[in-house]
C-alpha cells in the first residue's frame, strides 16, 4: 500500500495492513488498553476500517502507562463493543474518557476538531443509546473563524484577512502619527547606552558600558571588571570580551558615581532591548524611588521597531538590532555585539523611526 496521511504536526505516516503492523510489533488502541497503556506520541502508521474510519498504529516505544483510574471499572461497566473494523472498544465513564483525552464528537466539534478516527471508547446515555468517544490527539483541527466578524477563516491575530487589514490600517495611522510627532528633544539630553554582560540572567554582571548622546558624542565607553564571575565562555563568543581584557578595568562600584551623574542630566535614556539593560543598571541605585526615576527616563528602541515592523513590514519576522539595521539598510560602525557598535546602531535606528524627535 502506498497511501500516506499527513498528521496535524506535519509528519507523514503510511497505510499498512494488519500483517505488516504485527510484524513490526505496532500496537492498536485496543491492545494498548488491555495492557493499561496509552499513546505518548503520534501514530507511526494507519489503516482504513471497512466503515471508512481510521485505525492508528503506535510504536511500542511511544506509549506510557495509562492513569490508574482507567484500568478497572465497576462490574456493570466491563462491557465491550466490537466495531465493524473488528476493533474492540471498552465502555467507560465520561470522567475516565477525559482522563485519557477522549471526547465525544460533539465536544470535539465545539473545540474545533473533526473526527477522522474510529471510536476509541463508548458509554451509554440514560436512554441506553450509545455515545462514542474519540481521541483528540488524532482528530483533525478545523479552521477557526475570525473573532471579530465570525465569518471568514482566521488569517492573523485571530482575525480574518479583511478584518486584519482594517485593523492594521488604523494602527498604521496611529503609529505613523506617533513616530512623526515633533518631540523637540535636546540632542544633548538624549542618551543611548548599551551593556555587554557575563550572561543572560539577572545575577550576571556587566563587562562593558557605552553611553553616547544624540549628537554622537561619546560620553562613556569602558570595560567593567566583574567582582563575582571569573569566566563567561558562552557570551564571550558573542561580544569577544575575555577575562584578561577586564582584569585591570574599573569595577561597576567605581564607575557608579559617574554613571549616576551622566544619567541625572538626561531627559531620555534609550537602549535596544531595555528590559535586559535596565535590569542590570538599576542596581547602581539604592532605593526604589531612584530606580523608578531612572525607569521614567528609559525608552526602548526594540519595542518601537517591533511596532513599526508590525504596521509596515510584516515580512520582518525577527526584531533584533541586526534585523532593524538590515530593515532600514543602515551601515554598522564597528563590530556588531560590542557595546560601542550597538549603542551607535541604536541611535541610528531611533533617528529613522523618529525623524522629528529632536529640536534641531
Amino acid at each position: 500500500m502506498k497511501n500516506e496521511m499527513t498528521l496535524r504536526s506535519g509528519a507523514k505516516i503510511k497505510q499498512i495492513g494488519s500483517a505488516e503492523a504485527n510484524e513490526k510489533k505496532y500496537l492498536t488502541r485496543h491492545t494498548l488498553s488491555k495492557m493499561h497503556l496509552m499513546p505518548s506520541g503520534e501514530p507511526v502508521a494507519y489503516d482504513v476500517a471497512p466503515d471508512g474510519s481510521i485505525i492508528y498504529y503506535f510504536a511500542p516505544d511511544r506509549v506510557v502507562e495509562a492513569p490508574p483510574e482507567t484500568w478497572y471499572f465497576p462490574r456493570a461497566r466491563r462491557d465491550t463493543m466490537t466495531l465493524e473494523s473488528g476493533s474492540v472498544i471498552e465502555r467507560m465513564s465520561v470522567k475516565n474518557a477525559a482522563a485519557r483525552g477522549y471526547y465525544t464528537e460533539d465536544r470535539l466539534f465545539r473545540m474545533h476538531y473533526e473526527v477522522v478516527e474510529e471510536p476509541v471508547a463508548y458509554t451509554l446515555k440514560a436512554d441506553k443509546s450509545v455515545l462514542y468517544f474519540y481521541d483528540k490527539k488524532t482528530a483533525k483541527r478545523l479552521p477557526l473563524n475570525c473573532v471579530r466578524c465570525g465569518k471568514d477563516v482566521r488569517y492573523k491575530k485571530k482575525l480574518c484577512r479583511a478584518c486584519y487589514e482594517k485593523e492594521m490600517a488604523v494602527r498604521r495611522i496611529e503609529g505613523d502619527k506617533h513616530r512623526n510627532e515633533y518631540y523637540r528633544m535636546d540632542r544633548k539630553k538624549v542618551l543611548f547606552f548599551d551593556l555587554e554582560l557575563t550572561g543572560f540572567y539577572d545575577h550576571d554582571e556587566i563587562l562593558s558600558i557605552t553611553i553616547v548622546d544624540a549628537t554622537g558624542e561619546l560620553i562613556m565607553d569602558t570595560l567593567v571588571k566583574p567582582v563575582k564571575k571569573k569566566k563567561w565562555k558562552e557570551t564571550e563568543k558573542i561580544h569577544g570580551i575575555t577575562p584578561d581584557m577586564v582584569a585591570e578595568a574599573p569595577t561597576l562600584a567605581e564607575l557608579t558615581p559617574r554613571i549616576k551623574e551622566i544619567f541625572a542630566d538626561a531627559e531620555n535614556i534609550i537602549a535596544y532591548g531595555v528590559s535586559t539593560d535596565y535590569s542590570h543598571i538599576k542596581y547602581i541605585y539604592d532605593t526604589a524611588a531612584e530606580r523608578e526615576a531612572l525607569h521614567e527616563k528609559i525608552r526602548c528602541c526594540a519595542n518601537e521597531f517591533v511596532r513599526y515592523a508590525s504596521e509596515h513590514r510584516p515580512d520582518v519576522v525577527h526584531a533584533s538590532l541586526t534585523d532593524a539595521m538590515s530593515c532600514f539598510e543602515i551601515e554598522w560602525d564597528g563590530v556588531a555585539h560590542t557595546s560601542m557598535a550597538d549603542t551607535v546602531a541604536c541611535m541610528k535606528v531611533w533617528e529613522v523611526l523618529f525623524p522629528n524627535y529632536y529640536e534641531n
